[in-house]
């Protein structure tokens, strides 16, 4: 059932002003026509040629003309010719009650309510009545005989400015203050549209009063020049209808879904606010799943049939109220109004569903073509078509990615939203701060970066031959950084710089910042050290030593607009000795609106962007640079951090870390790279040649995450590996939980029978500690020793850090499942 008009019924929220328009105007169309209408009663009989164009005026408005696309309020009345010619020819009267009774008529054609076409004709009679008094400032009637003169032509054209005028501005006043918004913008649409139309059949009145002087018989010629015009403007409409449907389905395409979509919105904005029941639109956005299989198996020719045959079956579908649309590919739309909620969108996606689910049979052949459909409802995700595609674009996108069918559009599922976009603006803005000179860097899409983007080489360093980084294939989803399957949300947790990468340490509950530097440190040492928190006695803590830096980098100046990068470590424990074996690199943003931007949405928002690989390189300088201010100061730490899985499908990464370890001075087994399963699964051969390489170079190779990834003992025996890192998921609930302890046993005795050291993360307390003793473990991380810290932090701590070695007791044995 069609959704009613809602220009039949009063607005909510606007009564007075609108009711106020329509009475005054009612009001004063009786009063100026009510002389003129009496007048008629005494008036001698009129003449044939007035019968006749009364006649013509009311059976052509029997049938206006409706141009597709637009409302009624759009509609070509030829009645205005006729009674335009009637008021110059026999006065207001005689035209007023003519165009009352057309009115009439193309009311009950066009289902108008009675208030609105009494309203129509009183907006007529005052644009008569206007142009009636323009007309008796000329100097007589047409008809008095006499031959025009200039002076005539002249108040005739007043006449109908005049009656043009008035008539637009009533009714623009009129939706104007019916359905609200701003009046200029309005009116301008419409106006071109209007002079064309209703001005050309005013200027065609003087032209039929002057063949009726002649004779009566001439006026019903002015059939032919109006078939004519009605004609040119069907055969114009259909070739607008043309450019709005598909060739190849003869569905309506975009752009009669952006019209159909408009439409809508507009039709139902009122009953929103109202707030009256099946107030919402739907817009569905469908997506073929395997229809580029067909292409490439079958041709072409055999994929535009399935397309055919595709959008038959979705027409059977959808309702008589509703738009199908296809938008080119294998791309469709549905547009349904008059929902009540969400629900009914999913049940009308429900059958769209169901539609696909059966084979498409083409030659004998059964083609499974299913479909990914998103949805975003009118006005709960937007109020326009621009917001509602792109809304419902997210959707389709997020169902494919969850391996559904269907989804309704969620802002946590929007990752291009403009405040991300902004954010890897800043990221970009903030890596700036690192210029090199002579040096083209390649980002992840193969572009060339400007110069201003390129990785510091750090100051000091010698002249050395430009080099062309470029870096290779374009990241797609799942490389670059991103978030791995076990999320690290306690210690032991950070962000590294991979395809399952952490260079973070999400906080499990937020803590105030400290006011003074002072007392920061004091809360880390106190907090961190498990010294202290056995007992031991606090000492004074000296200020941090500042070591002889060397060939280290000049930190950056930091943008006041977007804030610094940091790298934040977290120590890693032998925990059988207590000694500090190494760190693990976190990243950490803080932004000068934002404050520290979770780690998890930066690299959501930069993965996907050139951006990345910038980040990456920024990550490894940083770390590099920092192990030989380490090393400077006597301090020897191996540094672990994770790289994307783009750059371990070149050789790209080996180069450069090669160099700055060569540059900085570096040994190269102080640098750990950590990789994840994820990164193994993208490519294993072109990863296995990076890691042979880098194996080569002397950087060690962590497994990372192990345990929640694929074929893990095939990669523990063809990977050159030094150390596997038990994911802290399975760490965090060994004390409580016999699978996760028989899981992080396992792990320990496998490892260890492979001669591959084992790293726990996730450590939060002490009875935990102790299990990964007497299981074996060779080192851990996370809170129960330290949380991440800068560098001149750490460098403190480790000045205050005592080696603390587990003694056993009866409650460090692990847990063990009881047989099932």
């Amino acid at each position: 059932m069609e959704t009613a008009d809602p220009r039949n019924s009063f607005p909510g929220g606007r009564e007075g002003p609108f009711l106020g328009l329509v009475a005054g105007v009612i009001g004063l169309a009786a009063l100026v026509s009510v002389a003129s209408l009496v007048d008629l009663v005494d008036r001698p009989g009129l003449p044939a040629a007035f019968w006749t164009m009364a006649v013509l005026a009311v059976g052509c408005d029997a049938r206006p003309f409706v141009p597709s696309g637009r409302r009624q309020t759009s509609a070509v009345f030829p009645s205005t010719c006729f009674t335009f010619a009637i008021l110059l020819g026999w006065g207001l009267g005689p035209a007023v009650l003519v165009q009352a009774v057309a009115v009439a008529v193309s009311g009950v054609r066009l289902g108008h309510a009675p208030w609105r076409t009494t309203f129509n004709a009183a907006q007529y009679a005052c644009a008569l009545a206007a142009a009636y008094l323009v007309l008796r400032l000329g100097p007589g009637g047409l008809f008095d005989g006499d031959r025009l003169g200039w002076t005539d032509v002249l108040a005739v054209g007043g006449a109908t400015v005049t009656w043009f005028v008035v008539n637009y501005g009533l009714v623009s006043t009129a939706l104007r203050l019916r359905f609200g918004g701003r009046w200029w913008p309005a009116v301008r649409q419409g106006l071109p549209f209007e002079l064309l139309s209703t001005g050309s059949l005013l200027l065609l009145a003087p032209v039929l009063v002057t063949a009726a002087r002649a004779s009566a018989a001439l006026i019903p010629l002015v059939l032919v020049p109006l078939f004519a015009v009605y004609r040119m403007a069907h055969l114009s409409d259909e070739q607008v209808q043309l450019a709005a449907l598909d060739p190849l389905t003869g569905l309506p395409n975009r752009k009669a879904l952006l019209a159909e979509v408009a439409e809508q919105v507009h039709r139902h904005a009122e009953r929103v606010a109202r707030g009256e029941p099946g107030a919402r639109v739907a817009l569905l956005l469908i997506d073929l799943d395997r229809f580029k299989n067909v292409n490439d198996a079958l041709g072409h020719a055999v994929g535009d049939r399935l397309l055919v045959e595709v959008g038959a079956r979705l027409a059977g579908v959808v309702g008589d109220r509703d738009l199908l649309a296809r938008l080119g590919g294998d791309e469709f739309a549905i547009v349904a109004g008059g929902l009540d909620g969400v629900d009914e969108a999913r049940e009308l996606a429900g059958r769209v569903v169901a539609a696909l689910t059966e084979p498409v049979s083409l030659d004998g052949l059964p083609l499974d073509v299913g479909g990914s459909i998103g949805i975003a409802l009118f006005p709960d995700h937007g109020e326009d078509y621009a917001t509602l595609m792109r809304h419902a674009d997210v959707a389709m996108y997020d169902a494919k990615h969850r391996n559904d069918t269907v989804a309704v559009y969620a802002a946590e599922s929007d990752h291009n939203s403009a405040e991300r976009l902004g954010l890897l603006a800043d990221l970009r803005r903030v890596l700036e701060n690192r210029p090199e000179a002579g040096r083209t860097v390649r980002g992840g899409d193969g572009a060339a970066l400007p110069p201003r983007l390129a990785p510091d080489d750090g100051p000091d360093r010698a002249p050395r031959p430009d080099v062309d980084v470029d870096a290779g294939p374009a990241p797609g989803p799942g490389s670059g950084i991103h978030t791995g399957s076990g999320m690290r949300t306690g210690s032991g947790s950070g962000t590294g710089v991979g395809g399952t990468g952490r260079w973070w340490l999400p906080r499990r509950r937020p803590r105030p910042a400290p006011a003074h530097p002072d007392e920061l440190l004091n809360r880390i040492l106190t907090g961190a050290d498990p010294v202290r928190r056995h007992g031991a006695t606090p000492e004074h803590l000296p200020p941090a030593p500042t070591p002889d830096t060397g060939p280290a980098a000049t930190p950056p100046a930091p943008a006041a607009e977007v804030g610094e990068i940091t790298m934040y470590y977290q120590p890693q424990v032998a925990i059988a000795t207590g000694e500090v074996v190494g760190v693990e690199a976190l990243l950490r943003w803080r932004h000068p609106r934002r404050g520290m931007v979770d780690p998890e949405e930066l690299i959501r928002v930069a993965e996907q962007s050139a951006v990345m690989r910038l980040l990456t390189y920024r990550v490894i300088d940083d770390v590099v640079a920092q192990l030989a201010k380490w090393s400077a100061a006597g301090t020897t730490l191996r540094a672990a951090l994770n790289v994307s899985v783009r750059d371990l499908h070149t050789g790209e990464i080996v180069d450069r870390i090669a160099d700055r370890l060569a540059g900085y001075g570096v040994r190269p087994d102080r640098l750990q790279l950590e990789i994840t399963e994820g990164a193994l699964m993208a490519d294993p051969r072109r990863v296995l040649a990076t890691i042979t390489r880098l194996h080569q170079l002397g950087v060690a190779i962590s497994l990372d995450d192990f345990g929640t990834g694929y074929s893990s003992l095939q990669h523990l025996r063809r990977l050159p590996l030094s150390e596997v890192k038990v994911d802290r998921s399975f760490v965090l609930g060994m004390a409580g939980d016999a699978d996760d302890a028989a899981i992080v046993r396992s792990t320990i005795e496998l490892a260890g029978a492979l001669g591959l050291r084992v790293v726990a993360e996730g450590v939060e307390d002490e009875r935990t500690w102790r299990l990964l003793y007497a299981a074996g473990c060779d080192a851990a991380q996370g809170w129960f020793y330290a949380r991440p810290m800068p560098a001149e932090e750490l460098t403190a701590w480790l000045a205050r850090y005592r080696p603390l070695s587990p003694v056993p007791s009866p409650d460090a044995e692990i847990p063990r499942r009881h047989a099932r």
